[in-house]
């Protein structure tokens, strides 16, 4: 039987944010492959170069699928999440036993001052009380609820790669899940790319994984490395970008009406710890 997978969608926030997690969905299982699965996506074999927008590309190897933007929000809707019109690529092996699914924010370039300053206590408490208040409106759905058990890996920055990675492991029901998280920081933004894996294959997966991401590259005038002075920066930092970086910009300009898309609760608490938080950058 294949695992597939729902998102419960972007990060939130309650007194702090919650984490992006997607969940399984056994509803999608008799599919023997993606390919029977989404019959109607116009799927890209490997080996080939596939395009992530006019941001940057991967590498999609021998036996794995990859779909764009349009196609991606498809399977998204599929499994029954809204999407978020972020997506720019959905990739996995043929067989559907786990994919990634790649979206790019562009808030700009996030300055990683924080690399040797994330506190990952307190980053997992956040989320918890995120999670604890996202399952309100989870409920409200008739979606299963989700429980944040603790980090499978607490959050890494790699200042080669300009890489940021972590993955949390949660519980719905009985069901053990676990989600890899990787942000690539850019000269314009940052690309999400989440993967998506049982927690009983998760180990054997992630070398795939993390070949998959070796294939990643911006495109020219993309990099991190290419950022100039005058470009925008991002009004946040490497932990807002595990609790919910989205979330951060979307208050701070006040464009609520699309939250919903982006984040399961939005409410005072949201807004007073998001305001307090760009308070204190100010006041820095």
């Amino acid at each position: 039987m294949k695992t597939w997978a729902r998102r419960i969608v972007r990060p939130s926030a309650s007194a702090a944010l919650a984490v992006c997690f997607l969940m399984g969905v056994p509803s999608l299982a008799p599919a023997r492959d993606l390919k029977e699965a989404f019959p109607n996506i116009q799927w890209q074999e490997g080996p080939t170069s596939a395009a992530l927008g006019d941001i940057a590309e991967i590498q999609v190897p021998k036996h794995f699928l990859f779909a764009g933007a349009a196609d991606t929000r498809r399977i998204m809707e599929a499994m029954r999440n809204p999407p978020t019109d972020t997506e720019l690529g959905f990739l996995g092996p043929a067989s559907g036993q786990w994919f990634v699914v790649f979206e790019f924010d562009d808030v700009g370039y996030v300055r990683d001052d924080e690399k040797n300053a994330l506190n990952a206590d307190a980053l997992l408490e956040s989320i918890k009380r995120g999670t604890e208040a996202a399952n309100q409106e989870r409920m409200k759905r008739g979606w299963p609820t989700l429980t944040i058990v603790g980090w499978e890996a607490p959050p890494a920055y790699n200042t080669e790669t300009n890489n940021l990675e972590w993955a949390v492991r949660g519980q719905s029901g009985i069901r053990p899940l676990v989600n890899h998280n990787t942000r690539i920081l850019g000269r314009r933004g940052v690309m999400k790319a989440t993967l998506v894996a049982d927690a009983s294959i998760l180990g054997a997966t992630l070398p795939e994984y993390q070949a998959l991401i070796g294939g990643y590259s911006f495109k020219e005038g993309q990099r991190y490395a290419e950022w100039v002075k005058g470009d925008k920066v991002a009004q946040y930092g490497l932990a807002a970008l595990v609790v919910g970086g989205a979330a951060a910009v979307a208050v701070k300009s006040g464009i609520f009406k699309w939250l919903w898309k982006v984040i399961l609760v939005v409410g005072v608490a949201v807004a007073a710890f998001l305001k307090s938080l760009f308070a204190g950058r100010r006041t820095a």
